[in-house]
């Protein structure tokens, strides 16, 4: 399929005003030009002296004097030229709108150009480097605004009277506006190291905000009768149109259905936008007709709800999670023993009370179940049943409400030693409360003691996956007034993954994951949320606005923490790169050395010199010029030269300037004058004795001096044979993108800790891994990784496995469903066994 580009400059207008437009066409591009010229101004002018003030710095930190001078050239050639950068982006931009209905330029075709090979040339390195930024650029905020520049992309049709413009093509994408600003950055004269610092100044100071401005440019073109009122909405997936997704293998990275990896910092996953329908639950004695029993699909009310994460366990409606509690509880106590127990703590035998049924779930719209097998009762059974089921009082819902008002505002004393206080107890301290105030007879409704249920043992799991000495676990419990009102006010706390209660939940208790180690805590976050949470617990009273900002709050924090351990991340990276280039440098130097000797034997100390003294200039030489490069032929013809002085006997065909080139190789990488001539001396000759230098004298400095690379330099123990399944699992990895979260098995306890594989080496398999924070945790091979995640003591971490509160709630429902046979109880990798 043939692709476009933009059309030649020598064949499209420069201004709009010039284009062969339709008037009305025209003066809607004017316009908008003359819209969006103040912000893009503003944007780069402001942006010129943050770029100034990066090359100053880079001059103060300057590594040679000669570096320095032409840092300062830079400058002075910046300070001469900015005037020119604005004013060139201004013009490109309005050659661009100008050119929307000139045809695009197709590159392939039916009959295409003869190719002469004479004028295929070589890229120059800065050409590909520049591209190569800007293109990351540009792709990276045409993701994020996805949806807006899709919509402008419509509108531009629309203008150019064709199909819809894709990113490349659309004049004011991101892509588009990198090549602009790279054709206008070239007025500047800057070299390519300070045009690499200048695209990524451009990148922070005017493309941070491009989603927001992409949606402001949607709108005023709506405004302005292009395509007024229109909207991308997404198809959401029902239940009754999703297909059964094949089974997960851990192998299987690309097969259908299988959950992504998880690749995005703390504060940066997002919950998918899909139901997951789960499968019918059985309908025991105790379903009365029309229950949520057997529903296996999500009522129109909710269509397109926010859902949890795909494969979380979802139910459709707050009353298939009261029979799912029912059967549970049907399980393990059994029968009438199980009414009774329930009888005594909350009221439920009395739930059949018209009065108090109503009351207790007025405002909510959940259906009270009738007492069961009361129609089985004899008459008189009946009769004696009823008068002492009436005498329950059951406390309506806003009575509830009143009551953890008040212990909200009571202040949370805890001594040492004292264990914490859990839903259970609050619910008892409710109770109390409430039977002081109402009477002994005062019970809770069935929904209400459900929803208490249901969130203690939501926390049971949470509790579970969070350190006990960790800050976050007194924030759990001073959460837990709020969070219970809110479940009450809204049962939907239960079925919509992006409740902003449950969002602050999982953000508290991911501050004190067990998977973070002692140095992952982030002192500033956990102020942060102390904040929050206060305020929550001071200011919440039923209004679902408190705790959207406590969220917006600690997104803010997240978000700056995840930029930050992104640029940590990539330092260490850069480090990576580095030690992993020198590594196969050193390789190579070591096999060019192996195959100059292949034929020749000499003397053992020679050998040592070269594999020694030698292979550090053909390693450097590699590092610094490349393969292809001259320097690096003539070292390995120099390299050829020494095989055959120093096996030769014959002298006079030897090459006079050979331990010249060899002394003046040494000293450029590091050697002093005198060992460098001594090496000479050896390594040009097959003569075995110096007068000048003595072989043991040379051999100890050679044993004192560092080798290249010998710091950073690793044992390694040479890989075994691969097992079957370890195969399996090395070809998983290799798929795997960069940023993939593990977690590894830390202890005999199955305690996990989780890392991020940064990068790895498609060439070595290095691969290295850093924390939460982005600091470099540890590097290992990928026949490790493939090792541990075959013993079962690694595993990759899955987007639906993600978060904290999804997997608690994921294992909260299996382990209801354990003991009611209506899901199964097998526990996913990174998911929590019920």
């Amino acid at each position: 399929m043939p692709t476009a580009r933009p059309p030649s400059p020598s064949t499209a207008p420069a201004t709009i005003a010039s284009a062969s437009l339709p008037p009305r066409v025209r003066k809607l591009l004017q316009d908008f030009f003359t819209h969006i010229s103040p912000d893009i101004v503003n944007a780069l002018n402001a942006m010129l002296p943050a770029f100034e003030q990066q090359l100053f710095k880079q001059v103060e930190q300057a590594r040679s004097n000669d570096r320095q001078a032409e840092l300062f050239a830079n400058l002075r050639t910046f300070q001469r030229n900015r005037g020119e950068l604005v004013p060139h982006f201004m013009f490109g931009l309005e050659a661009e709108l100008a050119r929307i209905r000139v045809p695009m330029v197709a590159s392939g075709g039916n009959t295409p150009a003869p190719l002469e090979f004479r004028t295929l040339t070589l890229v120059e390195d800065a050409v590909m480097d520049r591209e190569i930024v800007l293109r990351e650029i540009g792709r990276r905020h045409e993701t994020r605004a996805a949806t807006a520049v899709l919509l402008l992309g419509q509108r531009f049709g629309v203008l150019a009277g064709a199909p819809a413009f894709d990113g490349e093509r659309l004049p004011v994408g991101p892509q588009a506006l990198c090549r602009i600003f790279m054709d206008a950055a070239a007025t500047l004269e800057l070299d390519l190291e300070s045009q690499l610092l200048l695209f990524r100044t451009f990148d922070h100071k005017v493309m941070l905000n491009y989603h927001e401005w992409a949606e402001t440019l949607n709108q005023y073109l709506s405004q302005a009768g292009v395509l007024p009122g229109l909207i991308f909405m997404p198809r959401r997936v029902r239940a009754t149109d999703r297909a059964v997704a094949p089974a997960h293998k851990p192998g299987q990275a690309g097969s259908t259905g299988a959950p992504r990896p998880l690749t995005g910092w703390q504060g940066q996953t997002a919950p998918s936008w899909h139901t997951v329908a789960p499968p019918p639950l059985p309908a025991g004695p105790a379903a009365a007709p029309g229950s949520a029993a057997g529903a296996t699909a999500l009522p129109d009310s909710h269509a397109g709800t926010p859902g949890p994460l795909p494969g979380s366990e979802a139910l459709p409606s707050f009353e298939a999670l009261q029979q799912l509690l029912a059967q549970h509880r049907k399980a393990v106590d059994g029968g009438g023993a199980s009414r009774d127990a329930r009888a005594a703590n909350d009221g439920i035998a009395a739930a059949g009370s018209d009065g108090g049924a109503g009351a207790g779930i007025a405002g909510h719209g959940v259906r009270q179940p009738a007492i069961p097998h009361l129609g089985n009762v004899s008459p008189g059974a009946a009769d004696a049943i009823a008068p002492a089921s009436l005498t329950r009082k059951l406390l309506p819902t806003p009575a509830v409400l009143d009551a953890l008002k008040s212990l909200q505002r009571t202040p949370l004393a805890r001594e040492d030693g004292q264990p914490r206080r859990r839903l259970q107890d609050l619910q008892e301290s409710l109770l109390q409360h409430a039977r002081d105030e109402h009477g002994p007879q005062a019970a809770l409704a069935s929904s209400d003691a459900d929803t208490f249920e249901l969130l203690g043992l939501l926390y049971d799991q949470i509790e579970r996956e969070v350190q006990q000495d960790a800050p976050a676990a007194d924030l759990l419990v001073q959460l837990q007034v709020p969070l219970v009102q809110a479940a009450l006010r809204d049962r939907e706390f239960f079925l919509r993954a992006q409740h902003p209660a449950r969002e602050l939940l999982n953000a508290v208790a991911e501050s004190g994951a067990t998977w973070l180690g002692q140095d992952e805590v982030d002192p500033q976050l956990v102020r942060r949320l102390q904040e929050v949470v206060n305020n929550v617990v001071t200011d919440y009273d039923g209004d679902d606005a408190v705790f959207d900002q406590a969220n917006h709050s600690v997104q803010q924090h997240l978000q700056a923490a995840a930029r930050k351990a992104d640029l940590a991340e990539r330092r260490h990276v850069e480090a990576a790169r580095g030690r992993d280039r020198l590594e196969v440098a050193k390789q190579r130097a070591a096999d060019t050395i192996e195959t100059a000797l292949r034929d020749q034997k000499p003397q053992k100390f020679v050998q040592a010199l070269l594999n020694q003294a030698w292979a550090d200039v053909l390693t450097l030489t590699l590092l610094r010029n490349g393969d292809s490069s001259d320097e690096w032929h003539q070292q390995l013809q120099t390299t050829l030269q020494i095989a055959a002085a120093t096996t030769s006997t014959e002298q006079a065909h030897s090459d006079p300037e050979l331990s010249a080139r060899i002394e003046k190789s040494l000293t450029q990488v590091g050697y002093h004058d005198d060992e460098a001539a001594a090496i000479a001396r050896r390594l040009s000759s097959s003569e075995g004795d110096d007068e000048t230098t003595s072989r043991t004298e040379l051999t100890a400095r050679l044993k004192a001096r560092a080798r290249v690379g010998e710091q950073a330099a690793a044992k390694k123990k040479p890989p075994h044979p691969r097992t079957a399944r370890e195969q399996e699992c090395y070809d998983y990895l290799r798929t795997l993108p960069f940023g993939t979260w593990f977690e590894f098995t830390r202890n005999q306890q199955g305690d996990m800790q989780r890392q991020r594989l940064s990068w790895f080496s498609p060439t070595t398999g290095n691969a290295l891994f850093v924390n939460q924070r982005g600091q470099r945790v540890s590097e290992h091979s990928l026949d490790y990784i493939a090792h541990m995640m075959a013993q079962g003591q690694a595993q990759v971490v899955t987007e639906d496995k993600g978060r904290l509160i999804d997997r608690a709630w994921s294992a909260t429902i299996k382990a209801l469903r354990s003991l009611t046979g209506s899901g199964k109880t097998d526990a996913t990798p990174g998911g929590i066994a019920g």
